[in-house]
């Protein structure tokens, strides 16, 4: 049967950020399919923390087309509707700026393949099922970029690039896709998750204390502006949304 409840697809969805995301859409009544590539134990564990109902947990490698086509075929056959996609997967790695040979070919073209190929790959996909949604205001993809696209001051030199990226694919998809599915970039600041938490204490403070609001970004807040987005700005498209404390004032 039909899923009753709209339908969000959340690739990356086990991850610090992408888990609050699923959280917060399930708590607003989609059924979530809380997509990843290896975490699959990960990913079942959070379903049990789901509120409620059906919600399930997909492999969604968006490095691999072949194998978002079979996630595609699964959410139709199972949902036989997608009213929101977001791409949350994403991958870096601290390299120092000016160490041009730590960047290596590898590195970067894992960057390049998951955080900006991986997202066009998804939405390729599933714009069938989004285009075909019935949801009261249209389907939304929702890309989850970085801070790091404007101020190109991130984890390193590609990474920022692939953010960057990232937003202007924002803006082509949300021309190509209009008027049926609306496509918006939300940008976290520096956020407070497992994996900021495990670096050195006294450069974390340091950028909360560079922050105009004196703290860093928790992983909830980005899944309340995924909601908004979703819910509550059904006239904005082929935009970015910043949700960074004010960080680039300083």
């Amino acid at each position: 049967m039909p899923s009753r409840e709209p339908v969000a697809v959340v690739t990356g969805g086990a991850g610090g950020i992408g888990t609050a995301i699923c959280r917060t859409l399930a708590q607003a009544g989609f059924a979530v399919v809380v997509g990843y590539r290896e975490s699959a134990q990960q990913a079942q564990a959070l379903l049990s923390t789901l509120g409620g109902a059906g919600h399930c947990a997909m492999r969604a490698p968006v490095t691999d087309s072949a194998a978002l086509q079979t996630l595609a075929a699964a959410v139709q056959d199972r949902y036989e509707r997608c009213d929101v996609l977001v791409n949350c997967a994403g991958i870096t790695r601290f390299v120092a700026h000016a160490d041009l040979d730590g960047l290596d070919d590898a590195l970067i073209d894992d960057i390049l393949h998951t955080n900006v190929r991986g997202s066009f790959a998804a939405v390729r996909a599933l714009a069938p099922l989004l285009r075909a949604s019935t949801q009261v205001g249209g389907a939304v993809i929702v890309n989850i970029s970085s801070i790091a696209a404007r101020t190109a001051m991130g984890s390193n030199v590609m990474y920022c690039a692939s953010k960057a990226a990232l937003d202007n694919l924002t803006l082509s998809l949300a021309r190509a896709l209009a008027p049926s599915v609306r496509v918006v970039s939300v940008s976290p600041g520096l956020v407070d998750t497992e994996f900021v938490r495990s670096l050195d204490a006294g450069w974390r403070d340091e950028q909360a204390r560079r922050t105009p609001l004196g703290c860093l970004a928790v992983p909830a807040q980005i899944g309340a502006a995924v909601l908004a987005v979703v819910r509550d700005l059904t006239f904005s498209t082929g935009c970015v949304l910043a949700v960074d404390g004010g960080r680039p004032l300083n």
